[in-house]
C-alpha cells in the first residue's frame, strides 16, 4: 500500500480532501493529513507544521489551488515522493517542473477516480 500525503487536509465532510482520506484508508492506505487548520479527520489529527519530516512517502495528493502551492514547495519536494497528483484544479506548471527536476514523478489525475477505478 502507499502512504499518501493528503496536501490541503480539512475535517469538511463536504470537500474532496476529506473524501479522498477516507477512501484512501477504506482502501488501506496509510494516510497523513497535512493542512492548514488544526482538526481532525479519519481519525488523525491534520498536520499543520511545514517543518514537520515524515518519511516513506509514496504520494502527494494535492487538495491545494496553485495560488496558495508556492509556500508549500520546499515542504513537497523535502518529503521526497515517488510521486504528486494534481487533482483537478490544482495543476501547476511551476511545481510540476520542481518535482520533475528533482525525479518526482508528476500525473493530472483525480485520486478519487483512480481509486475507484483501481489505478491508484
Amino acid at each position: 500500500m502507499k502512504k499518501t500525503l493528503v496536501l490541503g487536509a480539512t475535517d469538511n465532510p463536504s470537500r474532496f480532501a476529506y473524501k479522498a482520506i477516507h477512501r484512501l484508508q477504506q482502501h488501506g492506505h496509510e494516510v497523513v493529513p497535512v493542512g492548514i487548520r488544526k482538526g481532525e479527520v479519519g481519525g488523525q489529527p491534520i498536520i499543520t507544521d511545514k517543518t514537520q519530516k515524515i518519511d516513506g512517502i509514496d504520494t502527494v495528493t494535492l487538495y491545494v489551488g496553485p495560488q496558495n502551492q508556492p509556500t508549500w514547495y520546499d515542504y513537497i519536494i523535502s518529503l521526497q515522493p515517488k510521486r504528486i497528483i494534481f487533482n483537478p484544479g490544482t495543476e501547476n506548471r511551476e511545481l510540476e517542473q520542481m518535482a520533475e527536476d528533482a525525479g518526482i514523478e508528476t500525473m493530472h489525475h483525480c485520486t478519487l477516480v483512480m481509486l475507484a477505478s483501481s489505478t491508484y
